[in-house]
């Protein structure tokens, strides 16, 4: 099979099974989507939904966190994974939104990474999610999935897996795709003992191929 035809074949079954794909963060506006991506760094996204919605009501917008003390904000946060770093960066995050973008969360990946807290993947989330921009975020999932599916050839690194992947996904399904990959990730092809009996792409996938027929 080649590249290509993977490509398609995995396409194919995504746009069937799962049209509307879409993060499992719970937001309101761009502002909560990038405070929930922060904080989801190394933590589920269903602690950061536990987590958010008391954060939201004390600090609804860039102004008011900002403003924020970082012990009331520690507080809130203190189960999530790095509370410490976090509560920084959104604080930081916030004074920058506020004194760099008039308040308002930028929509490039260039002016997003500017911000405390802020990443390559953290920025390609917030402008797919909002702005459905063409651009791939590759977290330990997305990583993980198109290695062994076979989307992805020695990529070594988080950058060199989405160079490959934005190549062969046309621009318009790029945004999609990024969730099709997590939550594939996330309930299918799991780290540890994938399920491939359970798993639609199995006939497509290298990992299935070599290891399991």
């Amino acid at each position: 099979m080649t590249k290509k035809d993977r490509y398609d074949k995995v396409i194919s079954f995504f746009l069937e099974n799962i049209p509307e794909a879409e993060t499992e963060l719970i937001y309101d506006n761009p502002f909560q989507l990038l405070v929930a991506v922060i904080l989801s760094a190394q933590c589920t996204d269903k602690r950061v939904n536990m987590t958010t919605p008391v954060i939201f009501k004390h600090y609804p917008t860039p102004q008011k966190m900002a403003a924020a003390e970082f012990d009331d904000l520690f507080a809130l946060i203190k189960s999530i994974s790095y509370p410490n770093n976090k509560a920084k960066h959104l604080i930081g995050m916030a004074n920058l939104l506020m004194t760099e973008f008039n308040g308002e969360v930028p929509m490039t990946v260039v002016e997003l990474v500017k911000l405390p807290g802020v990443g390559r993947k953290t920025a390609n989330v917030v402008t797919s999610v909002i702005d459905q921009q063409p651009n791939m975020a590759v977290d330990t999932h997305v990583f993980r999935v198109s290695a062994r599916i076979g989307l992805t050839t020695k990529a070594t690194t988080p950058l060199a897996a989405e160079k490959q992947l934005i190549a062969n996904i046309p621009e318009e399904l790029v945004h999609k795709a990024h969730h099709w990959l997590i939550l594939h990730g996330r309930y299918v092809c799991v780290a540890r003992s994938p399920k491939c009996s359970e798993c639609g792409i199995r006939a497509y996938c290298k990992y299935y191929q070599k290891t399991m027929c």
